[in-house]
């Protein structure tokens, strides 16, 4: 085996693990960062721990790759904050932390504290490498951790509070398992016999709906749920972080489920008597906190993680596998077209008219803009091939209800924690470099960590960002008008307005391309001169503070 220092070896083995990118904040890595100078991996310091984690994670959701990201001791926590919304999204990312040396431990050492803990709590994986010698099996570890069953964020917090592990010699030997370089690393499916028995289900119900979760975009299996829609006739919804995977003008297509939802879809769910979820753990957000469907709710569960499964529902049939596997081998049985033409015809008749109920905003020539309107101009000039981030709240709400694309493109969402689209775009477009990166998000979302678009200008890394900015957080609007119970004061703005700020205007200071759009009939131009400036852009729209995003609706 070849002598070799650690930081040698965690640079060779990134490297042959395919990795594109590490995002960090130094001091952390410095050796395997310096070994990298003829390596093809793109080297991005960013200004926060938890924009570095984002970014890995955006990167880890694009492109099915481990997400890497590394900071020093006293940074470790920062980071560890930043792994909440891969845990949460089943996102596949490598953290690299500095940590104590056994010798230092409780004697006071600079920037001593006990990190280790606090990444127990937010990732899948959390290991300690004491000795250079244990990097090769742990770096496999962590790789093997982050993309099998459910993937996750995994911690290796190297000894040293810079992580000087990196300056230690040992003779190393590099191992790379390229079934763990991306998810899923294992494909399997159930037995013949469950799926048959799952099917005779299928077949006697009168009003299925099939019900696309996260794991469907992990696994890619888009294509194979759409072609059993097709072939059996039910109709097909996705879940937030599914959205994308079903052509918008499929005609059994329902839309979005949950709480940040389309109305059409939760009441077609409310009525269905067979929810056929495949590749999710039927958790809060698609079920609007289980209203619907309804606890006690007929479900045929197909997921990968056996803990998963029957977990919120008493399921007729649970079906353990990976979703496309799953679907391919549904395929190869003799489905038939399902005798429910009145409940397809229900179906199709609630969301056309929910659509023909949006027509008159998704129109509307109004200024400030209205949100319905800017999706609409971005779903006809976002170009085929394009990769969409999205913030949560209102921007994650606005997407699901009114980006309709037909055409080829894929679409990443946060799990919940408002700012990660800015950064996570930015780690979209490092794995994806020749792909048009979209962000949507608004002004609450980006102020977040706009100080990152340094970063991207720095960096050479062109996303495009559209920033609904009506100035405010008014997402808040419906929470602190209860709280005064509907009767407000004259200051309870003060919790939730910001001061006007033209994010145009700054990101031209700072070397990067702005541009305001006040007039909704300006929208596809402007997105159109953020392409052609082939610099990390800024379309700052002037959002109408007083769209509010509707409510989830349920009985």
């Amino acid at each position: 085996m070849p002598k070799m220092t650690g930081g040698r070896f965690i640079a060779e083995f990134l490297e042959k693990s395919g990795v594109d990118a590490v995002f960090y904040v130094p001091t952390i890595l410095s050796r395997p960062l310096a070994e990298m100078d003829n390596m093809k991996i793109k080297r991005v310091l960013a200004h926060a721990e938890k924009s570095a984690a984002y970014m890995a994670d955006g990167y880890a959701r694009a492109s099915g790759k481990p997400g890497v990201c590394a900071a020093q001791a006293v940074g470790a926590a920062n980071l560890a904050a930043g792994l909440r919304d891969a845990l949460l999204g089943n996102s596949p990312v490598v953290a690299l932390t500095g940590g104590r040396k056994s010798m230092e431990k409780h004697k006071g050492a600079y920037q001593e504290n006990d990190d280790y803990p606090i990444f127990e709590k937010l990732t899948k994986a959390n290991f300690q490498v004491d000795q250079v010698e244990r990097l090769p099996d742990l770096m496999r570890q962590a790789f093997r951790e982050a993309t099998t069953g459910n993937p996750g964020p995994v911690n290796l917090q190297m000894a040293g509070n810079n992580g000087q592990i990196e300056d230690d010699y040992a003779e190393l030997e590099l191992i790379v398992e390229d079934r763990y370089t991306k998810t899923p690393s294992h494909r399997f499916s159930p037995p013949i016999e469950e799926i048959k028995q799952a099917l005779r289900v299928i077949e006697k119900a009168k009003k299925p709906v099939i019900i696309l979760g996260g794991g469907s975009r992990i696994s890619d299996a888009g294509k194979e749920a759409h072609e059993f829609s097709k072939q059996t006739g039910i109709p097909i919804a996705t879940s937030v972080a599914a959205y994308n995977l079903i052509p918008e003008d499929y005609e059994l297509y329902i839309g979005v489920p949950g709480t940040y939802s389309r109305e059409c879809t939760n009441r077609i769910l409310s009525e269905a008597d067979l929810l056929i979820y495949i590749g999710s753990s039927t958790g809060g957000q698609v079920t609007h906190f289980w209203k619907i469907p309804k606890i006690g709710a007929k479900v045929i569960q197909v997921g990968i993680d056996p803990i998963d499964l029957g977990r919120n529902y008493p399921n007729e049939i649970s079906l353990l596998g990976d979703a496309k596997t799953t679907l391919q081998q549904i395929l190869k049985e003799n489905l038939t077209k399902l005798k429910i033409d009145d409940w397809r015809e229900k179906s199709i008749n609630i969301v056309n008219e929910w659509k023909s109920e949006l027509n008159k905003l998704r129109n509307s020539d109004s200024t400030p803009i209205r949100p319905e309107r800017l999706m609409k101009e971005l779903s006809e000039v976002i170009p085929e091939g394009s990769i969409v981030a999205s913030d949560t709240g209102h921007t994650a709400m606005w997407t699901v209800q009114n980006l309709w694309m037909n055409k080829k493109w894929n679409f990443i969402r946060c799990a919940g924690s408002l700012g990660w689209g800015f950064p996570a775009a930015i780690g979209a477009k490092c794995a994806f470099p020749d792909n048009n990166v979209f962000c949507l998000t608004g002004d609450g979302g980006l102020w977040y960590h706009f100080t990152e678009l340094e970063t991207a200008v720095r960096s050479d890394i062109p996303t495009i960002t559209i920033v609904n900015n009506n100035n405010a957080l008014n997402q808040e609007y419906d929470i602190f008008m209860n709280a005064y119970d509907g009767k407000p004061s004259n200051r309870w703005t003060e919790m939730w307005y910001f001061n006007k700020v033209s994010f145009a205007e700054l990101a031209n200071n700072m070397g990067a391309f702005g541009i305001r759009v006040t007039n909704p009939d300006d929208i596809k131009e402007a997105v159109k001169e953020a392409m052609k400036s082939n610099k990390p852009s800024i379309v700052e729209i002037d959002g109408d503070v007083n769209a509010l995003a509707p409510t989830a609706w349920s009985k």
